[in-house]
């Protein structure tokens, strides 16, 4: 009896542990997120130079992407907002803040963040960012696929971006 009592304890501590280190599918992409600090170089759909630099803030809770370009500086939040949502606010050259929340591909590779709400924002159509497309390919190559609205009217940005070498 004693020892019928100490296998289904066992079991009891083994299916709690291994149910405490199951991550849902937003904290493996946040954590695959926090694993791109550093500075990416490429080019947009235009074929204009752009760099973009992540880092990991907030005492690990949240990553920032900072998009430098000719014409434009914009940076993005990332962060979790409890273990099942994965969510992006992104700071506009248009003065408003799209919140977007992530969706994740089987394979774990490609995060889709679709338009949530936003602050800032003068109209429903008015221009901004309604998704943000992420697929890291390697651990030295990703691309981002943005798509802004603005009446109606849809344009796409698409960066190719591989990790500088320092």
């Amino acid at each position: 009896m004693r020892k019928s009592i100490r296998v289904v304890a066992m079991a009891v501590i083994a299916f709690t542990t291994a149910a405490a280190l199951a991550q849902s599918d937003a904290e493996k992409a946040f954590a695959r997120i926090k694993g791109m600090p550093g500075t990416w170089e490429g080019k947009g759909s235009e074929g204009q130079p752009l760099e973009v630099t992540f880092k990991v803030t907030g005492g690990g809770s949240a990553v920032m992407s900072e998009i430098l370009a000719a014409n434009h500086d914009m940076v993005s939040m990332i962060h979790l907002d409890g273990p099942n949502r994965l969510l992006l606010t992104h700071y506009c050259t248009v003065g408003n803040q799209p919140r977007m929340q992530a969706s994740v591909s089987p394979d774990g590779n490609t995060f889709t963040f679709n338009y949530v709400d936003a602050t800032n924002l003068s109209s429903p159509d008015a221009g901004h960012m309604e998704r943000m497309v992420l697929t890291i390919l390697d651990e030295n190559h990703h691309t981002e696929d943005w798509t802004f609205v603005d009446h109606g009217k849809v344009h796409r940005q698409v960066f190719d971006l591989h990790r500088k070498q320092s």
